[in-house]
C-alpha cells in the first residue's frame, strides 16, 4: 500500500509594513495579525547581525509601524511566548471612533511607502 507524504506549505512571505497598514484598513475590532515571530529586539539590533540588513530594516521599519499605530489608539499590541527566544509579536485592532477620517488608510499607507 503506498503511503501519502503530505504536500510542505510554504512558509507566508514576510509582511511588508504596507501590508500591515492596508490590513489595519480593512480591519474590524477584534481582528488580529502575527506581524513577526522571534526575538524583535535582538534580531533588530546591528551590531548582533542576527539578520540579513535588508530583513532588520524591514522587520525594524514594520515594529515601529506598529507602535506608532499602538500609540495612536489604532491597535493592541501583544506579544505571546511560544519558546526560548520565540515570540509572537500580535496586532489586534482597536474599536474606531465613530468619527474616523476617510483619509486615514490613504495617509498611513503614504507614510509606509
Amino acid at each position: 500500500m503506498a503511503t501519502c507524504s503530505p504536500t510542505p506549505t510554504p512558509p507566508p512571505a514576510p509582511l511588508t509594513e504596507a501590508a500591515f497598514c492596508a490590513w489595519l484598513g480593512n480591519a474590524a475590532s477584534g481582528d488580529a495579525i502575527t506581524y513577526h515571530r522571534g526575538a524583535l529586539a535582538r534580531e533588530t539590533c546591528p551590531s548582533l547581525n542576527l539578520l540579513p540588513q535588508d530583513e532588520r530594516v524591514r522587520v525594524a521599519r514594520l515594529s515601529s509601524r506598529a507602535l506608532k499605530l499602538a500609540e495612536a489608539g489604532h491597535v493592541h499590541l501583544v506579544q505571546r511566548r511560544r519558546g526560548f527566544e520565540d515570540y509572537e509579536y500580535v496586532a489586534i485592532a482597536r474599536r474606531r471612533p465613530r468619527r474616523i477620517s476617510p483619509l486615514l488608510l490613504p495617509r498611513i499607507l503614504t507614510e509606509a511607502a
